[in-house]
């Protein structure tokens, strides 16, 4: 009876960590394999935080991630939660939520030392709007063209 007792007792646990939500020591470690993983001198951007679900990479820009040209395409608009800067230049890479090479739009920039932000949430661009899931296009940039930056 005491083993039955044990056994419930450890298994009960044991499935109480499965409805424990990942902590972000948990989410930095995904984000920080991913950022082992990926290719040097390329941006990454992903649909779900914590580096999950990737919606696409490139060592170049997109002025548009909705349309059926460029790194980014179709429902990539707006759908990133994460994002990853893995490049080599020094540059930072500035994210807009708005399109076009006028670079309008409110804008936030990641500098190459953050390497990643595992959730955009609570992050907002210069205009106000949320980053999560707002981002519309990318661009390489020095440091001072950014008005703002995502670990500020």
């Amino acid at each position: 009876m005491r083993k039955t007792l044990a056994t419930a007792a450890v298994l009960g646990l044991a499935g109480l960590g499965v409805l424990v939500p990942t902590t972000s020591a948990q989410a930095s470690e995904n984000c920080n394999l991913e950022w082992h993983g990926a290719m040097s001198g390329h941006f990454y951007a992903y649909d779900g935080a914590n580096c999950v679900y990737i919606l696409g990479h490139t060592a170049s820009w997109d002025s548009d991630w909705g349309n059926s040209t460029g790194p980014f395409q179709g429902g990539d608009t707006n759908d990133a939660r994460s994002i990853l800067h893995k490049g080599t230049s020094g540059l930072a890479v500035q994210v807009f939520n708005g399109t076009g090479q006028d670079w309008g739009g409110g804008h936030t920039c990641i500098k190459k030392s953050e390497k990643y932000m595992s959730d955009l949430d609570g992050f907002t661009f210069t205009s106000g709007a949320s980053v999560s899931n707002g981002i519309s296009s990318h661009r390489w940039v020095e440091e001072s063209k950014c008005g703002k930056f995502l670990d500020s």
